[in-house]
């Protein structure tokens, strides 16, 4: 049953029945015997050494072949998928996407621009305000009050706001098309002083870098200042990046500053804040007409990194000054020449900016509607930030993944690969996660539907031969600098939920069909790893691999594959256990994938058999539905009487006495059993729409979700039962809860997004449906703006006790869904 199933889900065809031998008959039988029989003496001995020859030969050859699929299956790990690949060759260069060519897609960076090239030049923006810390890399811990872009078109245009002490920033860009390269674009940095009394200095670094290939040559003027670098490179040909001298803000006339500037080798993108910071001298002397002379930091002209090869080049303009100021740099292609009217700068660049806004408002408002339908102009502004958030977040990727197999010691490195992905968080997770991107491609498929298919391209060419594609992607030094070396090393058998396919449902009525045949390959072979690698131990059932090991360290072992990380599951992981969310996901996977070949003229099955077969109420009920919690449930060998306590290890002589340390306790033997534990898993057959509207289940998830002692709050859903005795506990003395009772907005949208559907599909619940998705629409609205209003910031996860946020900020990646929610688009 279980290989009719791995069949049914598009596994690949039927074996063949194995023939049986035929029978001999007596009298060859006979003759046989005779033969084998030995023949006089010493063929005892003979027999002995040929035994033991074939016994050695074929243990050498047992060895060859498992040292064979070893190799084999090492080699398949890092193999890219013989299917064409979903975002065709040169389709994201600058002659066949200018639009996208060059964008702010250096997410991890305060400001910054780079193309969408493996190698490319990147600019880039840091600050100091003498007598504080260098600014340049998104932080959330130590870093400025409130940052995020307020507008945001994903093409040409956006505006960033930045909050850091007394300092104002506000940094803009305009991109103009023309030529064969990306065209040209413009960057105005304003920069203000809030209160009273005298402020720093302040000082401004614009830089230009190269990683690996390409040219620059600086251009100074009376030999001091920086006024421009003059650049070669593959991809841009020739361009030139003009530093305009700083005006005072509102004004045309020049503003005093001083200058310094720096030419050094760069040993990699990754180290480029440290190098500044080591070329910073307090040699250097502001000196205004009239006024008292000042000390400060400048950069020295040249520098490096001492010992440390030059991978590229960096030359930096920096400018030191008192606010307010506003500062404008140029970058004009080479090739655009003939078509450029004039510098897009001064008063001609703050036409464009506004031009750009306006258009930006208008395109808002036709896309969501929320105007119309009421909202507030603050709403509005928020609303407009959180998409700008997700879009100014959205970054280029290359480089190698490291990659394990179950079935390999060594890590190896992936295939060089390139990623167009939305970042969760530019301070936390700037760069690219599997199951974030399918909420983040929601919001951008409404906005910009191409862009959005662009993203899930690219993902899919991320595939290796089997059909896996790594749920984190650290590609490059850069995003690999801002991850614990614990967590860079991707595990071949740990999976994600494939919540690309829940953007695809949306994507798909509109998309091309050449798109679509394009990806159809690599759906299919990502979805029938995941049905062949994940399988349960029953037909019809899922298991999530890749539990945490270490028991006895846990409360409750990790399950970071499903994305919900430390949500209580069974106990004591075994390969008897049954996860509810993932039946629930395979079954959405199906029947996108039938829809898919129902779209491309193609027969559904065996998709569409296996999307009704996952969606059958009784059968799902059957593995599924827990009588004791009154909910669903997963299934597995579980304990309900365990815990965490202190333990001290045995002391080791002549060593000092270690350290307690918290270590799980079970005091009941674990058992097959239904997990006890109410929440966000015991929605999934409601969240993804498989309980059919007049199921007798829903009325108790229904109840749960609206319970104060379950899931309801004021604020939201959150993600454990309040009465469950894993909520809000620790899994380690070292990891605070995470899923074990905060508020998530991307569940709490698939909630919305469920109730929504059951609210207008006839049935006895429409009306509890109906009343439940009001209730928790504005509950989740208006606690997300709220905090957004007090914080300025869009956060990971919510406290379910009074709705401040929690974890990484800004997070706007899933949590941007608020928008959707706002224009009640699902």
């Amino acid at each position: 049953m279980a290989g009719e199933r791995r069949r049914r889900g598009g596994d690949g065809p039927r074996e063949r029945p194995r023939e049986r031998p035929r029978e001999r008959d007596p009298k060859h039988r006979q003759q046989q015997k005779q033969q084998q029989q030995p023949r006089g003496p010493g063929r005892g001995r003979t027999v002995l050494v040929a035994a033991v020859a074939a016994a050695a030969l074929a243990l050498g050859l047992v060895a060859a072949a498992t040292e064979w699929s070893r190799w084999s299956e090492a080699s398949r790990l890092v193999t890219p998928h013989p299917a064409p690949p979903a975002v065709p060759p040169g389709s994201t260069g600058p002659l066949a996407s200018p639009t996208y060519f060059w964008g702010t897609y250096r997410p991890h960076v305060y400001f910054g621009m780079k193309t969408r090239s493996p190698r490319s030049v990147v600019t880039g923006l840091m600050w100091l305000q003498h007598g504080g810390g260098l600014r340049h890399t998104c932080e959330s811990g130590d870093g400025p009050a409130r940052y995020g872009w307020v507008m945001h078109d994903g093409e040409n245009f956006g505006v960033q706001e930045i909050r850091d002490g007394r300092l104002l920033l506000r940094t803009e860009f305009v991109k103009q098309p023309g030529g064969d390269h990306g065209g040209d674009w413009s960057w105005r940095v304003t920069a203000r002083t809030e209160g009273k009394g005298p402020a720093p200095l302040l000082s401004l670094f614009f830089y230009v870098a190269t990683d690996g290939q390409g040219e620059l040559r600086p251009v100074l003027h009376d030999g001091t200042r920086l006024a421009a670098v003059e650049g070669t490179s593959e991809e841009l040909g020739n361009f030139t990046l003009t530093f305009l001298p700083p005006t005072g803000e509102g004004e045309e006339e020049p503003k005093y500053a001083s200058y310094n500037f720096l030419a050094a080798g760069v040993p990699g993108l990754h180290r480029l804040t440290e190098l500044v910071q080591r070329s910073l001298r307090e040699a250097s002397l502001f000196s205004p007409p009239g006024r008292p002379r000042r000390h400060y930091l400048g950069v020295s002209r040249t520098g490096g990194l001492p010992g440390e090869p030059p991978q590229g080049q960096l030359l930096l303009h920096q400018v030191t000054l008192e606010a307010p100021a506003v500062l404008e740099v140029v970058l004009e292609s080479g090739s655009a020449a003939g078509a450029r009217r004039g510098r897009l700068a001064g008063r001609a660049l703050g036409a464009a900016l506004a031009r750009h806004a306006a258009a930006f408002e208008r395109r808002f408002e036709d896309t969501f509607g929320l105007g119309a339908r009421g909202a507030t102009p603050p709403q509005r502004r928020f609303a407009q930030a959180a998409l700008s958030e997700l879009l100014g977040g959205l970054g280029f990727f290359h480089g190698r993944s490291l990659l394990r197999s179950e079935h390999s010691s060594e890590p190896l490195p992936g295939p060089e690969a390139a990623l167009f992905a939305a970042a969760p968080s530019r301070s936390c997770f700037p760069r690219g996660f599997l199951w974030d991107e399918g909420f983040h491609l929601l919001l951008l498929g409404r906005w910009a539907p191409a862009l959005a298919r662009d993203v899930l391209a690219h993902w899919l060419d991320l595939m290796n031969a089997d059909g896996w594609i790594p749920r984190e992607q650290i590609l490059g030094d850069e995003a690999r600098a801002r991850v614990p070396p614990e967590f860079v090393l991707q595990h071949s058998e740990t999976a994600n939920p494939p919540t690309l396919l829940l953007a695809l449902e949306r994507l798909l009525p509109d998309a091309p069909l050449p798109y679509l045949r394009r990806l159809s390959p690599r759906l299919r072979a990502w979805f029938s790893w995941l049905n062949r690698t994940q399988a349960g131990p029953e037909p019809l059932t899922f298991r999530w691999r890749g539990r945490d090991t270490d028991a006895e360290r846990f409360l409750n072992p990790k399950t970071l594959a499903s994305g919900l990380d430390d949500y209580p599951r069974a106990s004591h992981p075994s390969e008897q256990e049954r996860h509810l969310d993932l039946r629930c996901w395979m079954a959405l996977g199906a029947r996108v994938l039938a829809a898919l070949a129902e779209r491309l003229g193609e027969p559904p099955e065996p998709y569409g058999d296996m999307a009704l077969a996952l969606s059958d109420n009784a059968l799902l009920e059957r593995h599924h539905w827990a009588p004791e919690l009154g909910a669903f449930a997963d299934f597995g060998n579980h304990s309900t009487a365990v815990a965490l306590r202190w333990h001290r290890p045995a002391p080791v002589p002549g060593q000092a006495p270690p350290a307690p340390r918290l270590r799980r306790e079970v005091r009941e033997a674990p058992r097959p059993r239904f997990v006890g534990a109410l929440g966000y898993v015991s929605l999934f057959p409601l969240l993804l729409q498989l309980l059919r509207a007049d199921s007798p289940r829903l009325p108790a998830l229904l109840g749960a979700m609206r319970s104060e002692a379950k899931l309801w709050t004021p604020f939201g859903l959150r993600s454990l039962a309040r009465d469950s005795p894993w909520y809000l506990q620790r899994n380690t003395e070292h990891d605070p809860p995470y899923w074990r009772g905060s508020i998530w907005v991307n569940v709490n949208f698939l909630a919305l997004r469920a109730l929504h559907g059951y609210a207008q599909a006839a049935g006895p619940h429409r009306e509890q449906a109906a009343r439940l998705y009001r209730e928790l629409r504005h509950n989740l609205v208006t606690n997300v703006f709220r905090q957004h209003e007090a914080t300025g910031f869009l956060w990971e996860h919510y406290r379910d006790s009074d709705g401040a946020g929690q974890g990484c900020h800004p997070f706007a990646g899933w949590s941007a869904l608020v928008v959707l929610a706002m224009a009640e688009d699902y």
